[in-house]
């Protein structure tokens, strides 16, 4: 693990962080691991964000599988990683009740992260979302907690409506007006995906910004979504996938066919080594 930052240093990601949500539109992509945020910090980007299904699965384990311990101890890697503000893809929480959410919350802070996204989701396929008034208690607790920190980490309020088989558009936008109310800096909600649900989130929460998740081929750029409005653009367990994706293709050659040529499109040996040495 490298060196943690200074609480300086910190300081002066999350005001950069912060920055960033003001005006423009800006890629924060999510990396799984140092090395993945490492790259990805020397293409230039302003900010990284972890992803709950990548690094879950560089564990060996199912996205949602990861104990808190376990994540809280990510999230200390990721932010030593690189000189970037880092965003956490804190779940739910790691609890149900708002009091649990604050306790974590607070540790996440303290692990010198730029911002954290609480989720709305259960983790239970039977009720796969929380109770509205649940939900928005769960937000202002994570808000409360920042506060009692005196950090200046912003607080991502995630609707999950359309990743939780609940595609309800207006059910999304109310939730996501009342976990702004309740003190959410950025409103997300994973899975829209048309110019008009886009457009009508972001017109029902502004001020405030909208962060779109771009994990599939689209038609969108990054230009359209600017132009929609939206203030940052993540692609989740994305990068994550595209990098599984090389790996099963050049392995089931190895595998099925004894062939070597899905190492065609594979890195630079050298270019690795100098850019982790760097």
């Amino acid at each position: 693990m490298h060196a943690m930052p200074t609480p300086a240093a910190i300081q002066s990601r999350r005001a950069a962080f912060r920055a960033l949500h003001t005006s423009g539109c800006f890629l924060i992509p999510n990396p799984w691991d140092v090395g993945s945020a490492r790259y990805l910090a020397n293409l230039g980007f302003k900010a990284l964000a972890t992803t709950s299904s990548g690094a879950a699965w560089a564990g060996g384990l199912p996205d949602g599988g990861m104990p808190l311990a376990q994540v809280l101890e990510h999230l200390r890697h990721m932010v030593a990683a690189t000189g970037l503000p880092i965003n956490a893809d804190f779940e739910k929480g790691f609890a149900d009740d708002p009091e649990g959410v604050a306790r974590h919350v607070r540790e996440a802070v303290d692990t010198g992260i730029a911002g954290v996204s609480i989720e709305d989701s259960t983790g239970n396929a039977a009720t796969p979302q929380f109770e509205f008034a649940l939900a928005v208690e769960r937000m202002r607790a994570a808000r409360a907690a920042i506060d009692a920190s005196g950090q200046d980490v912003l607080l991502i309020g995630r609707a999950e409506n359309f990743f939780a088989g609940r595609p309800d558009l207006d059910d999304t936008i109310a939730r996501l007006q009342a976990y702004a109310e309740a003190g959410a800096d950025c409103l997300y909600a994973p899975g829209i995906s048309t110019h008009e649900q886009i457009r009508a989130v972001v017109q029902a929460v502004a001020p405030k910004p909208v962060n779109v998740l771009m994990g599939r081929p689209s038609e969108l750029t990054l230009a359209d979504l600017a132009q929609l409005g939206v203030r940052r653009v993540s692609v989740g367990g994305a990068l994550a996938r595209a990098a599984w994706g090389g790996l099963q293709r050049a392995a089931r050659l190895l595998a099925e066919q004894g062939r070597f040529d899905g190492f065609k499109d594979a890195a630079d040996h050298h270019a690795l080594n100098q850019l982790m040495a760097g």
